[in-house]
Formats: C-alpha cells, sequence, structure tokens
C-alpha cells in the first residue's frame, strides 16, 4: 500500500514517544517537522531523525507531505489545522478536537471544503478491547444500557508536568482525559448527554493554574446515566470501565490507558468470565493505519472522525464549565 509522507505539526512529545514509532512501523515516512518555535522544530527534527524542519507555514507549504499530523497546544488546532486544509493536506489532529464547538465545526466545514481527510487522534476507540466493549453492548449481551462508570485517575509524568497544568485555557484533566472518556462512552450510549454536573479541585503538590481532578455525572435522554473519576494525581488505582445493563455487567480494568493491555470480564446469569481478546495492537499503529485507509478511500472515515473528536471535546468542555460553576450544564 502507498505509504503517507507525513508532516508533523507540533514538535511534541507524544509525537516522539508514540506517533512517529507508530508511522514508521506502519510503513510511513515522516518527511518533516514544523513548529511554532522553528528553532525547537531543528533540534527536535536532528534527535528524531527527521529530514527537514521549519515553521508551521513551512511546513504545510511542502510538496513532500500528504498528510499532517498536529499536536501543537491545545490553543493552536484550530488554527494550524486551517492552515493545513487550505494547503490541500490531510489532518489528524490530536485531542481535543478544539477548544469550542464553533471551532470544531469550522475545522470540519474547512477540512470538508477542501476535500481533505480530517480524524482525531483519541486513542482508545480503536483499541480492542473497546472494540470488545462495543461489539457486547450493540448485540445485546448485557441487555438494556442502564449506567457506565469510568475510572481515568492516573498520575501525570514529570514530563508532562509543562502546559498541562500551566494553561488555564487548554490545559486542565478535563481537556486531557475526560475528553478520552467521552470518545468511549458516546459510541456506547449512542448520543451526546442532555445534561451534566461535574466538580473539580487541584490536589496536586505542583502549582497549577487549572483543575488536575474531578468527578462527573452525565445523564442521556435514554435513562443512561454516567459517572467519571479523572485525574492527574493518582498512582495506584487501576483505570477501568463498569458498563451496566439490565442483564449484565461487563467490569474492564486497565483498558483507560496507552498501551494494549486489560481485561474484560461479563457477568450475567450464567456467571462470570473473561472474554478473550486475540489482537492485542499498539493503539497509535491502529489510528494511523485507520487514517491511512481512509486517505486512500479504503475506509470510511478514520477511526475517530473530525465530527467524533468534536461531540468527545464538547462533553469535556461541559464538564469543565459545570465545575467552573458549579451548576448543571445543558448541552
Amino acid at each position: 500500500m502507498p505509504a503517507l509522507r507525513w508532516g508533523l505539526i507540533g514538535a511534541s512529545d507524544v509525537a516522539a514517544t508514540r506517533m512517529i514509532p507508530a508511522m514508521r512501523r506502519t510503513g510511513h515516512v515522516v518527511a518533516a517537522v514544523g513548529d511554532p518555535t522553528p528553532e525547537w522544530a531543528a533540534t527536535y527534527a536532528a534527535k528524531n531523525d527527521i529530514p527537514a524542519s521549519g515553521s508551521v507555514e513551512e511546513l504545510v507549504a511542502r510538496d513532500d507531505v500528504d498528510a499532517v499530523y498536529i499536536s501543537t497546544k491545545n490553543e493552536f488546532h484550530r488554527e494550524h489545522t486551517l492552515l493545513a486544509a487550505a494547503a490541500g493536506k490531510h489532518v489528524l489532529c490530536e485531542k481535543p478536537l478544539a477548544l469550542s464547538v464553533e471551532d470544531g465545526q469550522q475545522m470540519i466545514d474547512a477540512c470538508a471544503a477542501a476535500g481533505v481527510v480530517l480524524g482525531t487522534n483519541h486513542h482508545l476507540p480503536g483499541c480492542d478491547t473497546h472494540r470488545t466493549i462495543r461489539e457486547l453492548v450493540h448485540a445485546g449481551a448485557i441487555g438494556r444500557l442502564l449506567s457506565i462508570r469510568v475510572f481515568h485517575a492516573v498520575m501525570l509524568p514529570p514530563r508532562l508536568q509543562g502546559w498541562r497544568l500551566a494553561s488555564k485555557a487548554g490545559g486542565g484533566v478535563a481537556l486531557d482525559v475526560t475528553c478520552h472518556d467521552a470518545a468511549v462512552i458516546n459510541p456506547l450510549v449512542g448520543e451526546l448527554p442532555v445534561d451534566l454536573v461535574a466538580l473539580a479541585t487541584k490536589q496536586g503538590s505542583w502549582e497549577a493554574a487549572a483543575e488536575d481532578a474531578l468527578m462527573s455525572t452525565m445523564r442521556y435522554a435514554n435513562g443512561v446515566l454516567v459517572q467519571t473519576h479523572d485525574a492527574f494525581t493518582v498512582a495506584y488505582a487501576p483505570t477501568g470501565i463498569h458498563v451496566i445493563g439490565e442483564d449484565g455487567a461487563i467490569l474492564a480494568t486497565n483498558v483507560m490507558t496507552q498501551e494494549p493491555i486489560g481485561t474484560v470480564v461479563l457477568r450475567d446469569a450464567a456467571g462470570e468470565r473473561e472474554i478473550d481478546i486475540p489482537n492485542r495492537r499498539d493503539l497509535y499503529e491502529i489510528n494511523v493505519s485507520g487514517f491511512a485507509a481512509a486517505v486512500r478511500g479504503e475506509a470510511a472515515g478514520p477511526v475517530v472522525s473530525g465530527l467524533d473528536g468534536l461531540r468527545a471535546a464538547q462533553v469535556a468542555l461541559a464538564v469543565r464549565l459545570a465545575a467552573e460553576t458549579g451548576e448543571r450544564v445543558v448541552l
């Protein structure tokens, strides 16, 4: 299959540790990197064996770039997506897609008008554990869906304790973690919540401009209730998701991670049994391969589309607003 020639917008940690290796393992080419700080892009290019570097504007103007992966700070996602779309580049944008519904819709419209693919780099929905959970729910394995509990409280590594804590506009656990929860919950329920409440706090031993721990409760039109616990401050608790139905429950542990790990257990009237997960593919390879298939016309769309990413961001933004105001937010 023809390789995509990728340009990186943002000389980021996630690109270096996850996306560049995934691109190369799946046969693609990392052609260049552009960053709002071109000097840092040059250092980053040398460190990661990338042939060319420069500004973001120089990157999108290159003839040897078919698609861009955007991992600049959240505040720049809209600007950089519009630049790439105007240059005719396909766009895989890091989550959250945008910092407002209006910005996200403008990104979707710009890519559609330019005839380029827009995807959102949520790693969890393509994971084989979550695919299995969705298949069980949609096949009726637990009957009518009643509630979902998400446990996504982790410890933020020291190397990432920068803008995620310091940026009030684009940082905080809601935009970094709760949006991942929403990317998993939305396809399980099949709709967005009608309203939600949330409480947030600052628990860490660091200085932070944004919240680093929160809990939320969401209500859906079909009666489903959802709880989330998201944090940057928890070192020793497992992540997971419990999906509870009228006729059974799915208990998944260690599945809200960047690694293809974890167990999925089905409990119903017949007892409790672990569900086999036959594939344990790298989550980022899944996203890169799925995006490339969409660009080639071999798939209807990427693993997580721009619209799916916007819906996840909308939930996260509503949770943040509810936590900031102390009021119920209606979507």
